[in-house]
């Protein structure tokens, strides 16, 4: 089990790994919020459109964001990221790829990681084909579960350089 980072190069380290991946949602955020809120502003939603926007939001906010980010996702990105400030080694270089397990974990991890950045690249791509107010209900659906995903993971963050570190399997590779 990994503990709260013991210096202050190790403290960076996790700090580049953690923000690094929370600059990451945080683009998506602000690259999808003006669409998300395309219909809102101009005044074209009907009931339907309402309907469709308040589902979205709670459907993405619990799978997406309570159960994908606060339960998974973020704190295996911070589990990963203490590892690699005790561990040290080149994978600094790409610590929040490797903290979002992209790089450096076991098979399982590694694949999981990968088929699902390839699911979230071919669902965006599909929505985009999708009129609105179809597209923005998804888009602040979407919105919202990345913006649970970043407040848990900076949570979960000052929690672990505080010395509460979540009990979380990091899936990396053992050691050889």
């Amino acid at each position: 089990m990994s503990s709260r980072p013991s210096t202050s190069a190790n403290t960076a380290i996790v700090l580049w790994a953690v923000l690094g991946v929370i600059a990451l949602l945080s683009q998506a955020i602000v690259r999808l919020l003006p669409r998300a809120l395309e219909p809102v502003l101009d005044g074209s939603l009907g009931a339907l459109g309402i309907l469709a926007y308040v589902a979205s939001i709670v459907a993405f906010a619990y799978s997406e964001g309570h159960r994908g980010f606060a339960q998974r996702f973020s704190p295996r990105v911070v589990v990963r990221a203490l590892k690699l400030a005790e561990r040290r080694g080149w994978l600094i270089a790409i610590a929040p790829l490797m903290a979002m397990g992209l790089v450096h974990g076991t098979r399982r991890r590694l694949i999981g990681s990968w088929v699902l950045l390839g699911g979230i690249v071919t669902l965006v791509l599909l929505v985009r084909l999708l009129p609105q107010p179809w597209r923005g209900a998804v888009d602040a659906g979407v919105v919202v579960g990345l913006s649970w995903g970043v407040i848990a993971t900076l949570v979960l963050m000052i929690k672990a350089l505080r010395g509460q570190v979540p009990d979380t399997d990091p899936e990396l590779p053992a050691r050889a």
